[in-house]
């Protein structure tokens, strides 16, 4: 049988993930991957230069892929700071749900959990790029030096943030994740009333919402 020549990066990931549910492990090497999906090992290293890599790759598209369906939509444009990132936060999971076969099996196959964010290296450069271009109102500290430091720790903070609520979705047995959806929308408004100094009543709902879904696990 000839082997595939329009070999893309979309068509190996593809394959990749589809071995991954199938067989619960990945390939053995990119070689026999290659060839049970009918292509030159070498195009595998046209795209990337492991497995790992392109592992990495995956969890990195799906954040390329919420910002190029985000830009799609003239709507968004019109929005503030936090509802951009709320949009983000809601089309991001998304696209997990879409996969959280694999997703599931990625980032707990390892049990290491610093292991699983060498995964999302990539993800956190598109990620904290996003949130450092929302333009978030901060305090004006009239020096440069502090300002970036104000600005660093938005984006650090951000990003906790995010990887608190992949560990909240990959735990939620709510139907359609609902609980996902609620604790993205308090936690993300709890964020931004802290900086405009106004937190108290998002802060507390939030705190509520935290307590309560603590007291159904134990239950």
């Amino acid at each position: 049988m000839a082997k595939k020549k329009n070999i893309t990066a979309l068509f190996i990931i593809s394959a990749y993930m589809d071995y991954v549910l199938e067989h619960g492990e990945q390939p053995k090497n990119v070689y026999a991957f290659a060839k049970d999906n009918n292509f030159d090992e070498a195009k595998f290293y046209e795209f990337f230069s492991s497995f790992k890599a392109l592992e990495e790759n995956i969890f990195k598209t799906f954040g390329t892929n919420t910002i190029e369906l985000l830009a799609k939509s003239e709507e968004f444009e019109t929005f503030d700071a936090r509802n951009k990132l709320l949009s983000f936060y809601y089309t991001f999971f998304e696209q997990l749900t879409a996969n959280r076969s694999y997703v599931v099996h990625s980032l707990t196959a390892d049990k290491k959990p610093l292991q699983s964010l060498k995964l999302l290296k990539g993800l956190k450069h598109v990620f904290t790029d996003f949130v450092e271009h929302l333009d978030v109102k901060t305090l004006d500290l009239n020096q440069e030096r502090l300002e970036k430091i104000q600005n660093k720790a938005i984006n650090q903070t951000a990003w906790i943030q995010f990887l608190m609520t992949m560990k909240f979705w990959l735990d939620d047995t709510s139907a359609s994740f609902d609980k996902t959806d609620q604790y993205i929308e308090k936690s993300v408004n709890a964020s931004f009333d802290l900086i405009d100094n106004t937190p108290l009543k998002s802060i507390v709902d939030f705190g509520k919402f935290l307590f309560k879904e603590k007291l159904d696990i134990r239950s």
